[in-house]
């Protein structure tokens, strides 16, 4: 399983990175892909709006399962992945690259810190 040291975690299985300009790029874990399988289509629902941490904010369907993608701090969904559109298969090719699901603006940043490091999730998942 693919977890890298420079991202928080949900226990939901999000990841977040920080992109040094006040947003943040979301998207499921290598875990979660594997998971959920194949996936078919994926949905950012909440473009525009301000989602509480622990809401949904969109959906991923896979051949086994459909989930919801939970917000993962109170934030301002700003974009979705436009290449997920054609391509949802990003997902489980590049979970934490072209794979992201959406970016978001928090209210306050510095919840970041109470999100899970790599270890924690690690632990986690077992």
């Amino acid at each position: 399983m693919q977890l890298p040291q420079d991202l928080r975690y949900t226990s939901s299985h999000e990841w977040v990175r920080d992109n040094g300009d006040g947003t943040f790029t979301v998207g499921i874990t290598d875990h979660a892909q594997d998971q959920l399988g194949s996936v078919v289509f994926a949905e950012v629902q909440a473009v525009g709006k301000t989602v509480k941490a622990g809401n949904p904010a969109g959906v991923v369907e896979s051949v086994k399962a459909v989930s919801d993608i939970y917000c993962p701090l109170d934030a301002e969904v700003l974009a979705a992945n436009p290449d997920l559109d054609a391509t949802p298969e990003l997902i489980n090719e590049d979970p934490y690259g072209k794979g992201w699901l959406f970016t978001i603006r928090p209210a306050d940043a510095s919840a970041l810190s109470g999100l899970l490091d790599a270890a924690g999730y690690q632990a986690s998942v077992g």
